[in-house]
């Protein structure tokens, strides 16, 4: 069965594990992945695509070796793949120019700054995971309780 996914990029393992922690409320309406990296993010999201899964919320961190956050979020805007998936940037050592790249080249939907209110950074998921259901045309109620009400209730209006 196809599933909707959320990938969280980041090099250092302890914030992987926290957004996943914080994330956990999703878990059992979602898949979640990880990845230590823009390049492996980039491989998995391929990989899910052709086995016909969506990739609905990428979480990524900016500063990280080899391809940043803002380079990993721009590629995903780029691709007509992925044009309706969300983003948000999750970082502590953004710069103005970064922020202001992540959101005009990567179109970024929200940025948080380590460290992050585990509690906002779930609401702010679950309201992204919702606007992408009703993107794509996704039945809203399969994934029932999971999704923010309000954003279901703005989207039926």
């Amino acid at each position: 069965m196809e599933k909707i996914v959320v990938i969280c990029v980041d090099d250092q393992q302890e914030v992987l594990s926290a957004v996943l922690k914080d994330l956990s409320p999703l878990q059992a309406s979602f898949m979640i992945e990880e990845c230590d990296s823009g390049e492996e993010a980039l491989e998995l999201m391929d990989e899910l695509d052709a086995e016909g899964h969506y990739i609905g919320l990428v979480i990524s961190d900016h500063v990280m070796p080899g391809k940043n956050g803002v380079e990993l979020l721009t590629d995903v805007t780029n691709d007509s793949r992925f044009i309706k998936t969300k983003k948000i940037l999750l970082t502590g050592q953004a710069t103005h120019q970064d922020t202001i790249a992540a959101i005009n080249h990567a179109r970024i939907e929200s940025y948080f700054e380590k460290p992050w209110d585990a509690e906002t950074l779930v609401s702010c998921a679950r309201t992204l995971l919702t606007e992408y259901i009703f993107d794509m045309g996704f039945d809203y109620q399969e994934w029932g309780e999971v999704l923010d009400n309000t954003t279901v209730l703005r989207r039926l209006r």
